[in-house]
């Protein structure tokens, strides 16, 4: 069974299809009364699962008369995916970090699991070479990281 998380999430992606819009607004209230929940579980849903690196931009307005505006990341076009991913990896970006951002552009379709494979493994190549044999700081790993991510995704979403 379907935890209440992934329930709410699957509406609101459900409400974005059906408006054929890039946006949605919502009332938390709303939603809240509609599931059975506290609004902050609606809260949670949106911060958790509604973020720039899975494709949304989420504005909110609290209040009487406050909604939630979700809005979809358009990716239609090459450059602004690469846009997009420039941003989401900025100038540093640790071994962690980097396998959610690709899981979440392999979970988009914008990467295939084989692209993800590789550049885990040329990832994974160049922590031990700035490790072990060029005894870079971690800070500066995690800079040649994001270098290296942001050139190897560029390449895919243009190429």
């Amino acid at each position: 069974m379907a935890s209440l998380t992934g329930i709410i999430e699957k509406h609101i992606e459900e409400l974005l299809e059906r408006a054929n819009e890039e946006s949605v607004f919502l009332s938390r209230k709303d939603l809240a009364e509609r599931f059975g929940c506290v609004p902050s579980q609606i809260n949670y849903v949106i911060r958790s699962r509604f973020t720039p690196e899975r494709g949304y931009i989420v504005e909110s307005q609290r209040g009487g008369h406050g909604y939630i505006r979700v809005i979809r990341l358009c990716m239609d076009m090459p450059e602004a995916r690469a846009n997009h991913i420039e941003e989401l990896v900025g100038d540093s970006v640790n071994e962690q970090d980097i396998r959610r951002i690709l899981a979440n552009l392999q979970r988009r379709k914008l990467i295939t699991a084989r692209e993800r494979l590789l550049i885990e493994v040329a990832v994974r190549f160049q922590e031990e070479i700035g490790r072990d044999l060029l005894d870079l700081s971690p800070y500066k790993r995690d800079s040649l990281h994001a270098e290296l991510l942001k050139r190897l995704l560029r390449s895919l979403v243009l190429g």
